[in-house]
């Protein structure tokens, strides 16, 4: 029997697994995941925790890709930023089971002269990485949690512009990007992964396990060379 096929009116067809995905440029939003200092620089949260880093400078460059490409298709790009704010009031307390379970919470308990200076809202630790700052037309928001749609506005935001399709980049694979991806799943968006485009600040195994749930439960699995010339193929205003 023939696969059926994904309606969707003028779109472009994105080579991904486990069939093409296709995608209206003006349907689309990039999904760019926590690029912070925190995560993807020498001296931020990740490294001072001891988690590797050593994949996410080329990361940065394949999303830096993926953003051009993408405002040149017309493409809604959406920055996100986690952590909480100064006095971590936003993480929660002890009843907050990510008081227990963010890795950056228990560094600095385990770490008193860091207390503050983690994912706390004005900080570099905090900041996006110089290579990745939102343009006019793209848009930032601040999360509290893992996935990207708790407690935030980015729901409305992307039903506001007719959005149907996430495509997912940044850090981390298996734990922020994976659990944004999972939640949009639930809400009705057509999610693809962008693997390459992805740091896991761990073992591959885990970067590959979250890449096999995608692909075979929670949406479609391409890369940036795909990505990038797939969109710019797009005829204009589609």
């Amino acid at each position: 029997m023939d696969r059926p096929t994904i309606p969707r009116e003028g779109a472009v067809t994105l080579p991904a697994r486990p069939e093409a995905l296709p995608i209206n440029p003006r349907e689309t939003a990039l999904i760019v995941v926590d690029m912070q200092n925190a995560y993807a620089s020498p001296g931020g949260y990740l490294d001072l925790a001891g988690f590797d880093i050593e994949g996410a400078a080329g990361v940065i460059q394949k999303i830096g890709l993926l953003v051009e490409a993408a405002r040149k298709a017309g493409i809604t790009v959406v920055f996100f930023q986690n952590g909480w704010d100064k006095d971590y009031v936003e993480a929660g307390g002890p009843g907050s089971p990510n008081w227990w379970k963010s890795n950056a919470l228990k560094t600095m308990r385990d770490k008193p002269e860091l207390e503050g200076t983690l994912l706390a809202k004005g900080g570099w630790d905090y900041e996006l990485v110089d290579a990745l700052k939102p343009q006019p037309g793209d848009i930032l928001i601040q999360k509290p949690r893992y996935s990207a749609f708790y407690n935030t506005n980015l729901d409305s935001v992307l039903r506001a512009r007719g959005i149907k399709n996430l495509a997912y980049c940044g850090i981390a694979t298996n734990v922020c990007v994976e659990s944004t991806l999972r939640d949009g799943y639930h809400l009705e968006y057509f999610s693809v992964l962008l693997e390459d485009a992805c740091h896991q600040a761990g073992p591959r195994e885990m970067h590959d396990a979250a890449v096999f749930n995608v692909e075979k439960f929670f949406g479609w699995v391409s890369n940036t060379a795909d990505f990038c010339g797939t969109v710019s193929q797009a005829p204009p205003n589609t």
